[in-house]
């Protein structure tokens, strides 16, 4: 993983924190001072916690966990599905998005939830074949409408098959629901908390500005490369095992041969018949 400086967080703005009067007590520790009515965020806290974080989401990635990105704010929104198709692209598996609206249930009643999905892929699968021509005009209608619907919803997590190991939320005082859902089934979180959110709630914070696109890009885009790194490593480790495994199967067994003790040969000397006496002649 990459180092980050100091310098790259202050360009990005993720210092700037919200005013004065909407700070959270619980993010005292992350403030470095006051400016102008404003709370400035101090960046060597942030870029720990970003260091942190990617560690995590690298493991994470390496031991073939699943992770949903969920950034529902207006600046996030196109940021967290464009890093998500990109980690998809190099050929990563298990890193979904939400960029819409959370759900309730996603995560607490995920075998109800998971039933849209399949509906979604259902009626993907239908209106994109020759069976539609069977029926009229207002019912495609109708379906293509409930199919943009479940698709507006669900579909960054329309494949996952099960509750994520961990969630990666951007501006984690708007999804409170999220974190709730998360906490009640033992969820890691990774968060961007500003300072008017409540840092005791994730497990892996990163304090810095929510609202800057800059800011939101930077982190995201650091998060994304560490778990497209541990996805990398995870294939170069099987990819090492599969050989390992094939050189195995290709050496041929040698078979330790019995030395038999050789058996010692006597030699028995043939012994001459005893000569017959002679008989003498009758006078």
């Amino acid at each position: 993983m990459r180092d980050i400086t100091l310098e790259e967080l202050l360009e990005a703005g993720c210092h700037f924190g919200h005013q004065v009067n909407r700070r959270n007590p619980k993010a005292d520790e992350y403030i470095f001072e006051e400016r102008s009515g404003v709370h400035i965020i101090d960046l060597d806290k942030t870029r720990d916690g970003i260091v942190s974080a990617g560690k995590y989401m690298k493991d994470l990635s390496r031991s073939g966990g699943y992770v949903v990105l969920v950034g529902t704010k207006r600046q996030a929104k196109q940021i967290v599905k464009d890093e998500v198709e990109r980690a998809r692209n190099a050929g990563t598996k298990g890193i979904f998005y939400v960029i819409t609206r959370w759900v309730g249930g996603t995560l607490t009643n995920f075998s109800e939830v998971s039933k849209n999905f399949k509906k979604l892929r259902d009626l993907n699968d239908f209106l994109s074949g020759d069976k539609k021509s069977e029926y009229t005009k207002r019912e495609i209608l109708l379906m293509e409408r409930e199919r943009d619907k479940l698709r507006h919803l669900y579909e960054g997590i329309i494949d996952m098959d099960r509750i994520p190991d961990a969630l990666c939320i951007i501006g984690t005082q708007l999804e409170k629901t999220a974190v709730s859902e998360a906490k009640s089934n033992g969820i890691e979180v990774v968060g961007i908390v500003d300072t008017n959110s409540d840092p005791t709630q994730i497990q892996y914070p990163i304090p810095a500005n929510d609202d800057a696109v800059g800011s939101i890009k930077l982190i995201t885009a650091y998060l994304t490369d560490a778990w497209i790194e541990g996805a990398s490593q995870k294939q170069e480790q099987e990819e090492k095992d599969a050989k390992t495994e094939a050189e195995k199967a290709a050496k041929p067994a040698v078979e330790k041969k019995e030395v038999k003790p050789k058996k010692e040969v006597v030699k028995v000397k043939k012994q001459k018949p005893p000569k017959k006496k002679a008989k003498k002649a009758s006078s």
